[in-house]
């Protein structure tokens, strides 16, 4: 019986296939075979969420899945829920394949693993067995993919195993490891890993030296990011991406606190992006160079660029060291007004900040009530900080309350609630501070205090 014959018993003669304006009748499905490339090709193109499920729930209805279980479709479909943002339902869908028996191929796992990587969830063990069970583990796609997944979940163990497993390594997993240690907090690592890779003869691409430069960043060792520099020259010989690894330069070099530096590398670049400028205003910014900062988001929007949500991260905290109110008002609303960019946590906490310093405590208090999230506990440190510069018992024992339900363990809202009874002489308070923290016997931890800004 042929394949058609096969396609009319199970569908029915008169069954139309219209479910996402396809409207191909079985007149049209003679050939079975170029209706299948149509469809992953419509699978492949669909550029939103909406159409990409009509087509899903059209192969199910039709059973297209069953009459093709080759990986190739079940990959297409994982890989545009995965492209389109939907990583619960390309995970769906790789579930729904493992129970239709149909076993993954080299390229299921590298596509199931980005989905995870969009939303991470306990299941990487999982797949990570079923890639042992395969004998896909030491594909470089799904070795690189583990070692990223593990790190990004905080387990390095698993991802040094991963890493450590294969002997004959590519440069994509040692760029794994590389950028997992970075991303972690592990910078001093991160370093000593891509010293092993330069010694296993491998060459660094743009890739590479992006992740090290952070760590370098982290760091702050001037004299490893003048090493690193060379190598970055090196990987551009190999004719890698120049835009990524030069804006890379500039963000370790900023970070080392040498914006003279990091300008000299702006300055040479003969393409700039969103992040060339961002880098360098938020390098001045960190650093106290306020008027740089403003006047380099200046040229930058001279120069037609769009700013993003970091780049007002860094105009608004240049404004916050230049005290700078009316300025951080007006660049918070044209964030929002000009550029439609909702404020995140650092915006806000930018303001708050900016507006305590400068003794508006009640248009900073109105600030946090108008976030459309709750506030963290840096933000009311912020506040608590200005309460206590500027002796505001009411607004600090309101603050207090807050603090004391987000980290009911930490002291340091004590202490500065007690500073803030001393500095207006109420030293029966201060009895009292002192007599709650003895009580309760709260333990300091080492080396953390309340996140404030009282200078």
């Amino acid at each position: 019986m042929s394949l058609f014959h096969c396609f009319l018993l199970r569908f029915g003669r008169n069954r139309v296939v219209n479910s996402f304006q396809l409207s191909h009748s079985l007149a049209t499905l003679v050939d079975i075979p170029d209706y299948a490339k149509t469809l992953a090709t419509r699978i492949s193109n669909c550029n939103n969420l909406e159409q990409l499920d009509q087509i899903y729930a059209h192969i199910i209805r039709n059973h297209f899945l069953e009459l093709y279980p080759a990986e190739f479709h079940w990959n297409n479909i994982i890989r545009s829920y995965t492209r389109l943002q939907s990583p619960s339902k390309a995970l769906h869908v790789y579930i729904t394949m493992s129970r239709a028996g149909v076993p993954p191929d080299t390229f299921t796992l590298p596509i199931v693993l980005k989905a995870i990587v969009l939303n991470y969830v306990v299941m990487v063990r999982q797949l990570h067995g079923v890639a042992v069970k395969h004998a896909l583990d030491t594909n470089m796609y799904c070795e690189s993919g583990f070692i990223s997944l593990y790190s990004k979940g905080g387990d390095f163990e698993n991802a040094r195993k991963v890493f450590e497993q294969n002997t004959e390594r590519k440069l994509g997993s040692w760029n794994a490891i590389i950028a997992g240690l970075s991303q972690g907090g592990r910078a001093k690592e991160a370093i000593e890993m891509f010293l092993e890779l330069r010694e296993s003869g491998l060459q660094p691409d743009d890739v590479t030296m992006v992740s090290v430069t952070s760590a370098c960043g982290a760091l702050g060792d001037l004299d490893l990011a003048f090493q690193l520099h060379k190598c970055v020259f090196q990987a551009k010989a190999l004719e890698k991406s120049d835009l990524l690894m030069m804006n890379s330069l500039i963000d370790m070099y900023g970070k080392c606190g040498k914006m003279d530096l990091a300008y000299r590398v702006f300055s040479s670049m003969k393409e700039r992006n969103v992040s060339s400028w961002t880098s360098m205003i938020v390098g001045y910014a960190m650093h106290g160079y306020v008027r740089d900062a403003l006047e380099c988001f200046r040229c930058m929007r001279e120069a037609g660029v769009r700013p993003n949500h970091v780049t007002f991260i860094g105009v608004l905290s240049a404004c916050v060291h230049g005290g700078m109110v009316q300025e951080g008002k007006y660049y918070f609303s044209m964030m929002k007004n000009e550029y439609g960019i909702a404020p995140m946590l650092q915006h806000y906490g930018c303001m708050v900040d900016l507006l305590g310093r400068a003794g508006l405590l009640e248009e900073a208090r109105g600030t946090i009530e108008g976030m459309p999230m709750k506030a963290n506990v840096v933000i009311w440190g912020c506040l608590m900080g200005a309460c206590e510069k500027h002796g505001h018992v009411k607004m600090g024992e309101w603050v207090a309350k807050h603090l004391q339900q987000l980290e009911p363990w930490n002291d340091g809202v004590y202490v500065v609630l007690s500073n803030i009874y001393a500095s207006n002489g109420m030293w029966e308070e201060v009895r009292r501070m002192r007599a709650i923290m003895k009580e309760t016997k709260l333990a300091k931890v080492p080396a953390y205090s309340l996140s404030t800004s009282s200078d």
